[in-house]
């Protein structure tokens, strides 16, 4: 198991890498192409798209922030994150996955929402989005339904998500 996983921003030379990763991950290709729509939505924001790769080069795993709003305040979406299946339970999704919420921190992001699973998404500080009065326009399980503070100054405004166009919600 590697404990040390290199991370950086996604390049340009990483798109195929990264539909690649996407497509291995899941059991359709709904989130591959998801990525390349984001890359071309204004919700895009350049470095806020992170890789975990391997000593060789090779990139392992993803995760993705972009654009969303909690009512009127701005705040980033956690997803999709992914993982080739030889590196799950590896560390590198989770590397990944500190690696684009310390970037998002350090730009000065105050609030990051996920939609995922409820035993894993907790680990990273992600607390139940209803519990700030957070909510979506679709049934969605509450537990599954996350939001994490950036800056423990700031507590995550009431209101219903909207994500980018691509994901369609």
């Amino acid at each position: 198991m590697n404990t040390a996983w290199n991370t950086r921003a996604e390049t340009p030379a990483d798109t195929a890498a990264v539909h690649a990763v996407n497509a291995a991950a899941f059991d359709t290709p709904a989130e591959a192409d998801l990525v390349d729509a984001l890359r071309a939505d204004p919700a895009w924001i350049e470095g806020l798209s992170m890789v975990a790769v391997t000593d060789r080069g090779t990139v392992a795993a993803y995760a993705l922030l972009t654009r969303c709003h909690i009512g009127d305040s701005p705040a980033l979406c956690l997803a999709p994150c992914a993982v080739l299946p030889e590196h799950q339970r590896t560390g590198a999704g989770s590397a990944a996955i500190r690696a684009v919420l310390d970037a998002a921190r350090a730009r000065g992001e105050r609030f990051v929402t996920v939609l995922g699973h409820p035993g894993y998404y907790p680990r990273f500080g992600f607390e139940r989005a209803s519990t700030y009065g957070i909510g979506l326009d679709i049934e969605v399980p509450d537990e599954a339904l996350m939001v994490l503070s950036l800056d423990p100054a700031h507590t995550p405004p009431a209101g219903t998500i909207r994500y980018a166009a691509p994901f369609g919600i």
